[in-house]
């Protein structure tokens, strides 16, 4: 039988399948913690030097500096202000191009070496690194570590986002691939909640990187992925898993036989793949378009989520509000393309349009207009939950692409765009930003 008759017969979504992605989902949470970190513990309280001239050397910045004691953060540890301040920006880059090379190293190794032996490397140095970034003893150290976070972090949820589909049948897909984007939601919001319960640093980052501790013990029970072993030609060691799979399902008495897979993947591959992307007229300008928007949609998306902490208010509340906004926009994305009077291509262009209003319209209110719905924050978050929205969107666009064609066109198509999603961060992240105006 085929891979989902298989499937068809063991369950698509069973009780052991659904025990499999709530693990994986809820690692979202941990990466969410690692993504977002720099906004609390890069986080400029309010500070007053008692000179006019300021000080060129750290030690004599620290006998005329006094910070606010309502937390710390690696700006009051390394006194990152002034001439120095562009160092949490520089953290926050470095770690965005770790996840760059992260996603474009780690795809491949695991169509390669198969899907759980690289996940569970990742999760492993994801974690150790995190750590070296608590008790780092320089910012040259911190920095360093927060760029092989990146990469370990990046490849690591990729692979997991992979095995979220593989575990399952194709038509829940769509349903674990949004449930995954809510709980990184969630994670932000949590992140949060753990910034304003602890107000150390340290402390802050040992306790957000400590979960994936507990996940990297628990990722010893996962499964291979069986549909990875299937393309490898494994189908012997296919079988067995979907047989744990079903008996995980409730059903003892059946018997899988796979066909010996036909599309087994090729070492060439990739290269023929690069190839069609441009080759072919209709896909190369679908492949721009979709570059452009999800360049577009990440642009706002992270350029919002990273100044969080730069608005007015309280700045735990701030970075809760970020995450929450998205919760509502994956069942809303899971509601309309699935209408045959919206669908995707119609849903995209309406939500493009209301997010670009949105968000323009906030250069032209003041920033203290008095009115709750038309400040310019909750129109930066109506921009946000419509990113959101179609973030989720692309992800059912792309596994879509992924699972329903026989070579590898969706990573190769995910690492461009992720060289898009991820430029742009070295661009935002050397902005001139407004801590400068939190001295006195």
């Amino acid at each position: 039988m085929e891979l989902d008759e298989a499937f068809g017969l063991v369950g698509e979504f069973g009780p052991r399948q659904r025990r499999l992605t709530a693990f994986l989902v809820l690692l979202q949470v941990f990466v969410a913690f690692q993504s977002m970190l720099i906004l609390i513990v890069g986080a400029v309280p309010e500070y007053h030097i008692d000179q006019e001239e300021i000080p060129t050397s750290k030690e004599a910045l620290a006998k005329h500096i006094k910070f606010a004691n309502n937390f710390t953060s690696i700006v009051t540890e390394w006194y990152l202000i002034k001439h120095e301040a562009y160092k949490v920006s520089l953290a926050s880059s470095l770690y965005f191009a770790g996840l760059l090379i992260g996603n474009i190293m780690f795809g491949p190794l695991s169509d390669r070496l198969g899907r759980k032996p690289v996940y569970m490397s990742g999760l492993f140095f994801d974690v150790i690194f995190g750590y070296i970034s608590a008790f780092a003893p320089s910012y040259e150290i911190f920095a360093i570590s927060r760029f092989f976070v990146g990469i370990t972090n990046g490849g690591m949820s990729l692979v997991s986002f992979v095995l979220t589909q593989e575990y399952v049948g194709k038509s829940f897909w769509a349903l674990t691939g949004s449930l995954t984007n809510v709980t990184f939601a969630v994670g932000i919001a949590v992140y949060a909640l753990l910034g304003y319960c602890i107000r150390e640093w340290r402390f802050l980052a040992f306790v957000s990187n400590s979960p994936g501790l507990f996940f990297l013990l628990l990722s010893f029970m996962l499964p291979e992925s069986p549909r990875w072993l299937y393309s490898q030609g494994r189908s012997a060691e296919a079988e067995k898993v979907l047989l744990s799979i079903a008996l995980g399902n409730g059903k003892e008495r059946i018997a899988v036989k796979l066909k010996q897979c036909a599309g087994a993947v090729k070492k060439d591959n990739s290269a023929s793949s690069v190839l069609n992307l441009v080759q072919h007229p209709v896909l190369r300008w679908r492949t721009v378009i979709l570059m452009y928007i999800w360049y577009v949609c990440s642009l706002v998306y992270y350029g919002l989520t990273l100044n969080a902490g730069e608005l007015g208010g309280n700045l735990y509340l701030n970075v809760a509000l970020y995450g929450l906004v998205e919760i509502p926009a994956f069942p809303l994305c899971m509601f309309f393309i699935e209408k045959p009077w919206s669908g995707r291509r119609k849903s995209t262009t309406a939500f493009l349009i209301f997010a670009g209003f949105a968000c323009i319209f906030t250069i032209f209110l003041p920033e203290n207009t008095g009115e709750f719905f038309f400040s310019p924050t909750l129109l930066a978050l109506y921009g946000k939950f419509t990113k959101c929205w179609l973030r989720c969107l692309f992800n059912d666009l792309q596994i879509g692409w992924h699972f329903g064609s026989l070579c590898s066109l969706y990573e190769v198509s995910w690492a461009i765009c992720t060289i898009y999603d991820l430029w742009h961060h070295g661009v935002i992240s050397w902005f001139p930003d407004s801590s400068a105006s939190r001295n006195s």
